[in-house]
């Protein structure tokens, strides 16, 4: 059996295999062991790994698998350098951060958003795993997978699918994996249940309404004080002062339908002016004044990445908070009461509590009822007015397309509804029964 001597002062021993494709070798500093080494072409990199016998033939036999094996890595695309599941997302999540605030990238709430979607990624497919050891068909099962770890909403689930998809797809344009997606089992969704959207009733709308009056009497409003030693750490006045902007915020959500975040980024400065207008009513002597506010979403605080400029009812709720806050230059925040951050998410969700529950909504959370319905409550009312499907869509800073999927079933019900009333005249006017 030919033995090949090494030159060196290192390599005692070197044996070429396969026209000198790969190779086998002794090393001093490596003992008596056997070593292995190809060169891989399309990685422009050197493989080596201790074959750990020092039995010749048991090492050949090593050498010539290890080498088909490469080989046939090579030939179905996938890389022999191959970095861990763990190592991918964090590259993507890196990459995408120079997304944030450009024009056509993202905010840094939704990069945020972006790394909760791809927890379950790392946590099916493990986080120290290969991403040579993937296959585009492993996560086929997805849906049910990702329920066994945690239930998940079937939108939220949809869009975690489309997010880890977008993240193999960066890799596979890097050449860091050697498929371009995942193939997911296509869910089947039943055409009544596209855009369902969860809100109010008039009739729990209305009791809101009324509600917030009592929620935000100085007289309901106890005063903050640390258990611990005894101090106040909010006045009643402090409270009230927020219960107030939290109920202007609900009134111009409503009548604004901007999205949650797109609120909570609104400055002062975005208000670009105010209109008074007396509103036409169905009797003459009942007419309203009520003021229109123009307002602007900056492009950085949409959603859709897009500026938008609109009018809307409800001016008077913004004017009443100006009148009371007092950060309220241009560069403020609008619904916030340092003028720089909004309410933490905690506080706000004790402030939604007390008002769900002191409405009589208890399964508020089982209805998924959010600050989010206040959006589709003020989107659907316009719906159900009639109102021309392009204008709420600028308004809401959605597609028109988007608005007939999810709102123009309470249309349809609204049409139901006024067909089976009955009528009556009363001093000329009609009535409803």
């Amino acid at each position: 059996m030919a033995k090949t001597l090494g030159s060196g002062k290192t390599i005692t021993f070197q044996k070429a295999l396969y026209d000198g494709e790969s190779s086998i070798f002794k090393e001093k500093r490596r003992g008596d062991n056997y070593q292995f080494r190809m060169w891989i072409k399309e990685e422009k990199k050197h493989y080596q790994k201790s074959l750990r016998t020092d039995d010749y033939d048991i090492a050949l036999e090593k050498a010539k698998k290890l080498t088909k094996d490469l080989m046939a890595h090579g030939m179905s695309d996938k890389r022999v350098f191959s970095i861990s599941v763990e190592e991918l997302v964090e590259r993507y999540l890196e990459y995408r951060k120079n997304d944030i605030d450009s024009a056509t990238g993202i905010t840094r709430k939704r990069w945020m958003t972006l790394s909760s979607q791809l927890k379950y990624f790392i946590i099916l497919c493990g986080e120290k795993t290969k991403l040579s050891d993937l296959t585009h068909d492993m996560l086929y099962e997805y849906s049910n997978m990702r329920n066994e770890v945690k239930k998940g909403e079937m939108a939220t689930i949809r869009t975690e699918k489309s997010t880890i998809n977008h993240c193999i797809q960066y890799g596979f344009r890097n050449k860091l994996i050697h498929f371009e997606k995942f193939d997911f089992k296509q869910i089947i969704i039943k055409q009544e249940a596209i855009g369902k959207r969860d809100t109010f009733t008039d009739k729990e709308y209305d009791k809101l309404i009324r509600f917030m009056r009592s929620y935000t009497a100085l007289k309901n409003c106890d005063a903050l004080i640390n258990r611990s030693n005894g101090i106040v750490v909010e006045t009643k006045e402090q409270v009230q002062l927020e219960r107030l902007m939290v109920r202007d915020y609900i009134l111009a959500l409503t009548n604004s339908c901007l999205r949650v975040g797109e609120a909570n980024q609104l400055n002062w400065g975005d208000l670009l002016s105010f209109e008074r207008h007396m509103l036409e009513s169905e009797y003459e002597d009942n007419q309203k004044e009520n003021v229109l506010v123009e307002i602007r979403v900056r492009w950085e605080t949409s959603k859709v990445r897009k500026n938008r400029t609109f009018f809307c009812r409800g001016g008077q709720y913004f004017q009443r908070l100006k009148e009371r806050q007092q950060f309220t230059n241009d560069e403020d925040l609008i619904f916030s009461m340092n003028g720089k951050t909004h309410l933490h998410h905690k506080r706000r969700a004790q402030h939604w509590h007390a008002l769900m529950t002191g409405i009589g909504i208890t399964n508020y959370k089982e209805r998924k009822l959010t600050w989010y319905s206040c959006r589709h409550y003020g989107i659907t009312q316009r719906v159900i007015s009639n109102v021309d499907l392009i204008d709420i869509s600028q308004m809401a800073g959605t597609s028109v397309k988007h608005i007939e999927m999810t709102y123009l079933k309470y249309r349809k019900e609204q049409s139901r509804t006024a067909a089976l009333k009955s009528y009556k005249k009363q001093e000329g006017q009609i009535k409803h029964l």
